[in-house]
Order: structure tokens, then sequence, then C-alpha cells
């Protein structure tokens, strides 16, 4: 059998909350992203064209929330500096100074959102980074 040969329409990668409404205020009000698919106890916000953020209520979602965080959400920006600034003001959890990353061509930071799933902002330095 041969693999399906049509195009993608939607990348989401899912996170899971204790506490759902706390997220869903981290990733509207303070990240900006707008709400792309309500399906109850999961909210699909919009990253960019094709890649979404999903927001799940533990209780009811195929996976449980954990303490450990073996994953995290990079959102490539066109000016890393003016997110940063904007960061340090929110006083975002656990904000890292900005760093450079030659080897892959990188300026970022990270930060944790309200469920302790870490946050990358981050801009290329070069093209093709």
């Amino acid at each position: 059998m041969s693999r399906p040969d049509t195009a993608n329409q939607l990348a989401i990668t899912f996170f899971y909350y204790r506490d759902l409404p706390a997220a869903m205020r981290f990733y509207e009000d303070v990240l900006g992203l707008p709400l792309a698919i309500d399906q109850g106890w999961c909210k699909i916000y919009q990253i960019c064209p094709g890649a979404h953020v999903g927001l799940v209520d533990e209780a009811k979602g195929m996976n449980k929330w954990s303490a450990v965080k073996p994953v995290q959400l990079c959102i490539r920006v066109p000016d890393v500096d003016e997110w940063y600034d904007y960061a340090h003001a929110k006083k975002l959890d656990n904000l890292s100074k900005l760093f450079v990353n030659d080897e892959i061509g990188i300026r970022a930071f990270v930060f944790n959102d309200p469920g302790g799933y870490q946050i990358e902002i981050q801009s290329a330095t070069r093209p093709g980074a």
C-alpha cells in the first residue's frame, strides 16, 4: 500500500494542563495567539499559517499533565530583541537571558508558560538558519 500523497492541512502540538483557563489566558493575552479551533476542553491556537498549539484539559485528553516537560515550543520571530523586552516587562516565569548559538544560527531566549512548558522565542542570525 502506498502512503497518501495529499498535502497536510495543519500541524498541532498538544500540551496538557490542570488549569486550562490559566493556560488560555497566557496564550491569548501574553503571546497574543488567536483561537483557531474551540473544541471545549481543547483549545487550538494558531502560531502562524499551518502551525498550531493545542491546550488540553488533562481530565479529558488522551494524556495527563506531568511535572516533567521534555518538550519545548519554539516560535521564530523577526525581532527577538523586541520580544525579549516584552517578556522582561511581563516578568515571565523562568525567563532566561538572551543568548546566541552560532552553531545553529539563532539568537533566542526561553521562559515557562503557566503549566511549566518551556517556550523559546528566536530569530535567525544568518540566512538559511
